[in-house]
């Protein structure tokens, strides 16, 4: 249970965080719901800069569901080659784009499940598009939010689902999108993973983890 003093440090962070990253949007390139599901499935363990490198090809060859149904998976291999486990996103991308035709009429669903039912589409995944592309309330915790929500002390989660349940309890909904960008932004550009930016933080006063630190 977080203590009132805690409850207020947090609303502090979020604040500060809001404005030092409002405006913050996607850097995935897309044009449509379908482009930009692609463009996130195949952005696991991959950059954003090397997923637009990739789509540039892609898209340029089959822009919608359609298009990318008449590949093979060897063709979709081909164009995808530089993002990291492109074989398997190959196969995902060529079933999905298949059941969209059968199922939606080559259109991406609106709804969460209809969405993690396709292959290779996983809650965060879903969670993106929904927010994204249809401006759904949702908050999609990737591993930069999971990493700076738990470092920071906002939340005490063990898993993806566990983050995303705390934040969405301290953050109105509709601003849970907003909140996304907020925390890549600042995993990326700042509070990295193996060498965080601590002297440019621009929450370096609240954050119980440089606290902690001064302590030691």
């Amino acid at each position: 249970m977080m203590t009132e003093l805690e409850k207020q440090r947090n609303q502090l962070i979020l604040a500060q965080l809001e404005k030092t990253y409002s405006g913050a949007g996607p850097e995935l390139e897309y044009r449509t719901p379908f482009q930009l599901l692609t463009a996130v499935i195949l952005s696991a363990q991959c950059t954003d800069k090397q997923v637009n490198q990739v789509t540039k090809r892609l898209f340029a060859v089959s822009p919608d569901a359609e298009s990318m149904a008449q590949l093979t998976v060897v063709e979709i291999e081909n164009l995808i080659r530089g993002v990291g486990l492109f074989r398997n996103k190959a196969k995902n991308l060529s079933q999905m784009s298949k059941q969209l035709l059968e199922e939606f009429h080559g259109e991406v669903p609106e709804q969460r499940e209809a969405l993690e039912k396709l292959p290779g589409v996983g809650r965060k995944t879903a969670s993106v598009v929904l927010s994204i592309a249809f401006h759904q309330p949702a908050l999609a915790v990737d591993t930069h939010v999971f990493r700076v929500a738990n470092r920071m002390g906002l939340t005490q989660a063990k898993n993806p689902y566990e983050t995303e349940v705390q934040l969405c309890s301290l953050i109105e909904p509709t601003k849970w999108a907003d909140a996304h960008h907020w925390f890549i932004h600042h995993g990326r550009y700042c509070c990295k993973a193996r060498t965080p930016q601590c002297q440019i933080c621009p929450v370096e006063q609240l954050c119980p983890k440089l606290i902690e630190n001064r302590k030691e």
